[in-house]
């Protein structure tokens, strides 16, 4: 037990402060890597009635039923052609796997945490209530994004219920 617990604690320190970073158009956003679980080509999805517009549908990945919302709809952006350097990133939250469509996937980033700055509180935009901090790259930005705050509970609830 002690063992697993010590494997637990060297898989935690591996992933600290590293961030999986994708694109939407010009902008660049960053996940915790802890939230990833992988990341696929698009592929065909099964719309589902009655769900928001920016949750796609749901896929089947290797038995599993999963839930895709697009994220540039979530955020309110111009909806885009999907092509072959779309990518469909694979994350958990709250124990359900949600896919996450994106323009392209980019890099894993180390950003420490003393280069993680709060965001500023001036602007309300809509997708800015989805970023959970700043990270400074050189003198590039990377919205890092609050996977928590992507759905709401009830979405979360009803998302649940798809992918049963």
């Amino acid at each position: 037990m002690a063992e697993v617990v010590g494997n637990d604690l060297e898989l935690d320190d591996t992933q600290k402060d590293k961030f999986l970073t994708f694109s939407l158009g010009s902008e660049v956003y960053g996940i915790e890597i802890r939230f990833v679980t992988e990341i696929i080509g698009m592929q065909s999805v099964t719309e589902v009635p009655d769900l928001p517009g920016y949750v796609k549908g749901i896929i089947n990945l290797r038995g599993k039923i999963i839930p895709v919302i697009d994220v540039r709809l979530r955020f309110k952006k111009m909806p885009r052609e999907y092509d072959s350097r779309t990518c469909i990133i694979v994350i958990e939250i709250k124990e359900v796997a949600v896919g996450l469509i994106v323009d392209t996937v980019a890099e894993v980033l180390s950003i420490p945490e003393q280069d993680l700055a709060s965001p500023p509180k001036i602007n309300s935009s809509y997708h800015q209530r989805f970023t959970q901090a700043i990270g400074k790259v050189g003198n590039d930005i990377k919205l890092i994004l609050d996977c928590d705050r992507l759905l709401s509970d009830d979405e979360m609830a009803k998302l649940k219920e798809e992918s049963k």
